[in-house]
């Protein structure tokens, strides 16, 4: 590993180990490397995993599970694996870091293995020609789709669970949405995933996967007509988003990708009605210490405030299927006080806080945070607003379940879809948790 490391001076690395032992060695035989582990602060690993994105410094070490998801290092070709386990997508995440949509060069991997891991690298092989065979069908079917010929299911398991008020399943809500009968759905609501900035999953079939908004875009359309089609006439949608930062490294400057322009621009083209936004207030001190961002900064106003921006809010898009208006939503019991909260352009009062994450603490040290779960407070607003009591509330990404939970907690019947498979276990724990509270409740 030195000696490739060494071999290209001027050049980005970054060291993946499974060991603290390996990770100690390294550190004393390469020097002017950083390593970030599980045991530093969290400032500590925000500061240096954004500091070797900035290229603040050349080698860092570290592993897979602390910094394979949702990090962008197009700035590093060079990926060196001190040891492997059996994980492919473990593997495969890990190389999207580097290998992904904005790198200009050739990705270098270097696996690092004994005779004694020969059944490890096998077991690798073997995933990687299954995977490859999986994106090639995968390929097939869009590529048929757009043909307007029937495109089949993935060659994974979908698992269901159903009850009187929730039914949920594991799998790609754009096959599983086909199921869902037209007229049927009182409400949607969710947050879209957001293409080339986290990585949810390995799945082809993932949106988040997608190498640009335009491939992004191409695919939710599909969602979005489906969606359409499985709403009440007169019925609304809630689309929880942001504008994205643009990153200098990965397209040459600094500025802001108009996300929500995008998703209103979809919507209606499929025929929904741009109906409402509600602007999410959210501290900008607390966002610029998270992101490090150079428009926050303090400093920046002294040096140069022309770079200078408010903090990025979140949106709640509102979109409406216009037609017969057959089961309106009457809010008797909503006071004139709670309304105008309600009616104000900007939602001061939402509790980022309040999240499953957060308010679960049955949580297994197995269970995997989620990258950004949407808030109950957002969520219950929504649903109170849009529906009546024993509407069906869907949500085509579920995550670890929040837009159910939420709906089967005030009494309506919620449908959600999850291809991730540790989210999707998450969520049946959630939503379970849900149910049961309410029978509790309903039984006193």
């Amino acid at each position: 590993m030195v000696k490739l490391v060494n071999k290209k001076p001027g050049e980005n690395f970054i060291i993946w180990i499974k060991q603290n032992e390996e990770g100690e060695m390294l550190k004393k035989l390469l020097p002017e490397a950083i390593e970030v582990k599980g045991s530093d602060t969290n400032e500590w690993k925000e500061n240096k995993l954004l500091g070797f994105a900035n290229n603040e410094f050349r080698i860092l070490i570290t592993k897979t599970k602390i910094a394979s998801f949702g990090m962008n290092y197009q700035n590093c070709r060079n990926q060196i694996f001190a040891s492997l386990d059996f994980s492919f997508e473990g593997l495969y995440q890990a190389i999207r870091r580097s290998y992904r949509f904005g790198q200009k060069e050739q990705v270098n991997i270097y696996l690092i293995t004994t005779d004694t891991m020969a059944n490890v690298k096998q077991a690798i092989d073997t995933k990687q020609k299954q995977f490859e065979i999986m994106q090639d069908e995968m390929s097939k079917a869009i590529n048929a789709n757009l043909n307007n010929q029937s495109m089949s299911l993935a060659d994974y398991d979908i698992e269901s669970e159903e009850t009187k008020w929730y039914k949920i399943k594991r799998g790609d809500s754009c096959q599983l949405i086909k199921e869902i009968e037209s007229e049927s759905v009182g409400f949607s609501v969710f947050s879209p995933p957001f293409a080339e900035l986290y990585t949810y999953s390995s799945h082809v079939e993932d949106m988040g996967n997608s190498k640009d908004y335009k491939e992004f875009l191409t695919q939710f359309d599909f969602l979005i007509k489906d969606l359409f089609r499985i709403l009440q006439s007169g019925r609304n949608v809630a689309i929880h988003c942001m504008d994205l930062p643009i990153q200098k490294g990965k397209e040459g400057y600094i500025g802001l990708r108009d996300f929500s322009g995008m998703i209103i621009d979809a919507f209606q083209k499929v025929g929904f009605v741009y109906h409402s936004r509600v602007t999410i207030w959210k501290d900008p001190v607390i966002e610029m210490q998270r992101t490090k961002a150079l428009g926050l900064l303090h400093k920046q106003v002294k040096k140069d405030s022309t770079m200078s921006r408010v903090g990025i809010p979140d949106y709640v898009l509102i979109f409406r299927k216009d037609g017969e208006r057959n089961n309106p939503v009457k809010n008797t019991e909503l006071s004139v006080d709670m309304w105008q909260k309600y009616a104000s352009p900007v939602w001061y009062d939402i509790d980022y806080s309040n999240t499953l994450q957060g308010i679960r603490d049955a949580r297994s040290d197995n269970d995997e945070k989620h990258i950004c779960p949407l808030q109950l407070d957002t969520i219950a607003r929504l649903i109170h607003l849009y529906t009546n009591k024993g509407d069906t509330v869907f949500t085509p990404f579920l995550g670890i379940g929040s837009e159910v939970y939420q709906a089967v907690k005030m009494e309506r019947k919620g449908i959600g879809f999850e291809l991730k498979e540790s989210y999707f276990d998450i969520a049946k724990k959630n939503i379970r948790a849900s149910e049961m509270l309410k029978n509790q409740l309903s039984l006193i």
